[in-house]
């Protein structure tokens, strides 16, 4: 998916609510299309499938826009979000022939891509939905038709800040007549007009034709505000918003180095380098950070490690950069994590305590920043992966306690086979995480389970147990501070989906 690509362009608009489990609104338009009809333009269709133990099944599908190579469609395709999750779609195009059953043999295939929805999300905007109702809406239409009055339809655009225009609705067609009524509808608040009821909508009447080539009628300029004060006979629902949308999730990874995880040369050691087969610190790190980076506009990884002596006096850290640069400890994507890891084994000598409030406070403090936090547009998520209970118990539960007043979660994946009992006390969900002096947190930001409990699993199952609990944590966090969303502009700068031709 990239801005820049004027391919066949099937485009995502979302809403969604910023609950745990989510519904999501996809709009899809597409430009520039293959014509393989021979005697008129294409008739598009896009299918949407998602993909479940390997395999593509359809979920659901636009409608048949006739004779139209650059379609906007209409109907919204709605799906489940699951941020813990990788949730795999595809995008089909087809050139329909006839009401049979789409994607046959007599269809033509214009061009396909695929893409993870939490791909679709990081771009566009999370919202809860909030469903407008209307009551019917009347109009009156010109004589466009020679030998018959005209086939009405009415197109509700949102004009966005940038000024381009987004399709919010398309009424059904009303055959010869001049004074047409058309079926109620409802469409989500933030889709009509991102939750600004001053915001101007273009709609636009067309003489509908067969072949595509639709002739105009007219239009208007109004706004949701107008449209409460008209008796057409329009019925408004009582109307509330909370919105919330991933603008950019700063992800940290923190590796634990102390001499107990074994000699790295040593097949038994954790941090054994199998050129067949990853190990577990490396396989948290793959499926954890899979899910993120779909969040992280740059995908690059802060990777930090502690415990070891490093180069070069080899002098015990708590807090260094594994690819040695503490000028930009970041990393390119997971991938870039995952070697510098691999680079940075040789170099150092596994030592120890396993401190880890340092790197919390760390954190934290970066959390906080230079300056006041004004919106919801970043949040920050650490990932310490370590083989045992953190020798300063007390210094950490002090420094999470701090680090729950700031923008960030904590996730922490016990690595091996050692007892982790005392590890739960962090996790705060057997009851309230203290500091020494007894404070308590502000909100539960731990989450730690042992990487034992998913040997068997799909790397999947543990993204979803260690991540089901941040998007909830995010609004959490912005909800205290009565910190406001970036106003969400949906399409203002829309994705687009390559073609893949046949």
């Amino acid at each position: 998916m990239s801005d820049s690509q004027e391919a066949t362009s099937p485009v995502a608009g979302i809403g969604g609510p910023a609950a745990c489990v989510s519904k999501v609104e996809l709009r899809v338009s597409c430009k520039s299309l293959l014509d393989r009809d021979t005697l008129n333009k294409s008739d598009p269709c896009v299918m949407l499938m998602v993909q479940n133990q390997g395999q593509w099944t359809e979920l659901d599908r636009t409608e048949v826009i006739k004779s139209n190579l650059n379609p906007v469609f209409a109907k919204v395709l709605m799906l489940d979000y699951y941020f813990e999750e990788v949730q795999k779609l595809r995008f089909e195009v087809y050139d329909i022939h006839g009401t049979h059953s789409i994607g046959t043999r007599d269809d033509d295939f214009l061009g396909g891509v695929e893409c993870t929805l939490g791909q679709i999300v990081a771009q566009k905007k999370m919202v809860k939905p909030l469903l407008l109702k209307y009551g019917k809406y009347a109009g009156k239409s010109t004589i466009t038709d020679l030998f018959s009055k005209s086939d009405p339809f009415l197109e509700i655009y949102r004009i966005n800040d940038d000024g381009t225009e987004q399709l919010v609705h398309r009424t059904e067609v009303i055959k010869n007549n001049l004074n047409p009524v058309w079926e109620p509808f409802k469409v989500s608040l933030i889709s009509l007009c991102s939750c600004d009821d001053e915001r101007k909508l273009k709609c636009l009447v067309w003489d509908y034709d067969s072949r595509g080539k639709h002739d105009f009628i007219g239009e208007f300029y109004t706004n949701f505000k107008e449209m409460q004060k008209i008796s057409l006979g329009n019925k408004v629902s009582s109307v509330r918003h909370s919105v919330i949308h991933w603008r950019l999730i700063s992800v940290i990874v923190a590796i634990d180095f102390t001499a107990s995880n074994g000699d790295p040369r040593n097949s038994c050691s954790l941090h054994y380098i199998n050129p067949y087969q990853p190990n577990e610190y490396l396989k948290a790190l793959i499926a954890v950070g899979e899910i993120c980076q779909d969040y992280d506009s740059d995908k690059r990884f802060s990777a930090l490690g502690f415990g070891a002596r490093i180069p070069p006096n080899y002098e015990v850290s708590h807090d260094f950069a594994i690819n040695f640069n503490p000028e930009d400890d970041e990393c390119e994507e997971i991938q870039g994590v995952v070697e510098a890891y691999q680079n940075c084994l040789p170099k150092i000598q596994l030592y120890g305590p396993t401190n880890v409030a340092p790197i919390i406070n760390r954190i934290a403090k970066l959390a906080a920043g230079k300056e006041p936090i004004k919106d919801a547009s970043l949040y920050h998520i650490l990932l310490i992966l370590t083989d045992g209970v953190v020798t300063d118990m007390a210094d950490t539960r002090e420094a999470i306690v701090r680090a729950s007043y700031q923008p960030m979660s904590i996730i922490i994946v016990g690595v091996g086979n050692a007892d982790f009992t005392d590890m739960q006390i962090l996790d705060g969900d057997d009851g309230v995480l203290r500091s020494p002096k007894g404070e308590p947190v502000l909100r539960d930001i731990v989450q730690f389970v042992p990487f034992r409990d998913f040997k068997t699993a799909s790397p999947a199952a543990l993204a979803k147990c260690v991540l089901a609990e941040v998007p909830k944590q995010v609004v959490e966090y912005f909800s205290h501070k009565a910190i406001p969303p970036i106003n969400p502009v949906l399409n203002s700068n829309p994705n687009s989906i390559a073609n893949t031709p046949e």
